[in-house]
């Protein structure tokens, strides 16, 4: 009795976690290919958003260091024209070109002030939106994951419940293997969601601060247009 036992321990469980999604159901595999494909998509991400916004800084940093040397509006836009493109080059642009519009006269009205600052806040808003694209995406992969994996849990549940109705017994080998499946689910699940949750934090933390860093260098272009008199 007890040989026959040890013999459905030793046959109904795989010996690794490759053994066991193997030899899973169907519906686990599906959960587990779901969670494999979230997994990629939001690793993609995150490295693409980590070197873009590396680039950003490497880029921004030397253009900003110039920029706070400049004594005059027009030294600052040829700073721009002549550097690679990035946010605040783009806002600076955005800033020349209402100054042009408006044939630059020598003083600057409150009313004109508003708007320069309303086109800037504008332009503010599409670089965030421009830089932040894909990001919320890794807020939806770190929530939905866990519920995935929750699926392929019940669903390995009641694999176990079916092993033990078919075997008619309750013994281990019987409970095993669904119980196995569901774990593996869960695993993976935490695995996705994690990292994902993690990326997303970060990435929207530097959004943010790149957003008021912006924001910062917007009033500090209407303030050298003011002072110069070409906006």
């Amino acid at each position: 009795m007890m040989g026959s036992l040890l013999l459905q321990i030793g046959t109904g469980i795989p010996a690794s976690p490759i053994g066991l999604i193997i030899g899973s159901t169907l519906s686990t595999k599906v959960v587990l290919a779901v969670l494999a494909v979230l997994s990629l998509v939001s690793w993609a991400i995150m490295l693409a958003k980590w070197a873009e916004f590396s680039r950003l800084n490497r880029v921004s940093r030397d253009f900003l260091a110039r920029f706070d040397a400049a004594d005059r509006y027009e030294q600052a836009a040829t700073l721009a024209s002549r550097a690679v493109s990035n946010p605040y080059t783009r806002v600076l642009a955005r800033a020349t070109e209402f100054a042009g519009r408006r044939g630059a006269p020598e003083t600057m009205s409150s009313a004109q002030v508003e708007a320069m600052r309303l086109l800037l806040d504008a332009e503010t808003n599409a670089e965030r939106d421009r830089l932040g694209r894909f990001i919320p995406w890794l807020a939806t992969i770190g929530s939905v994951s866990p519920l995935i994996g929750l699926l392929g849990t019940v669903l390995g549940v009641i694999s176990a419940f079916v092993g033990i109705a078919t075997k008619g017994s309750g013994n281990i080998g019987a409970v095993a293997p669904g119980v196995a499946e569901a774990l593996i689910a869960t695993a993976a699940a935490l695995s996705v969601a994690i990292p994902a949750v993690f990326g997303y934090n970060l990435f929207a933390s530097r959004l943010n601060r790149f957003d008021s860093q912006l924001e910062g260098f917007g009033s500090a272009v209407i303030a050298l247009a003011v002072r110069d008199g070409h906006a």
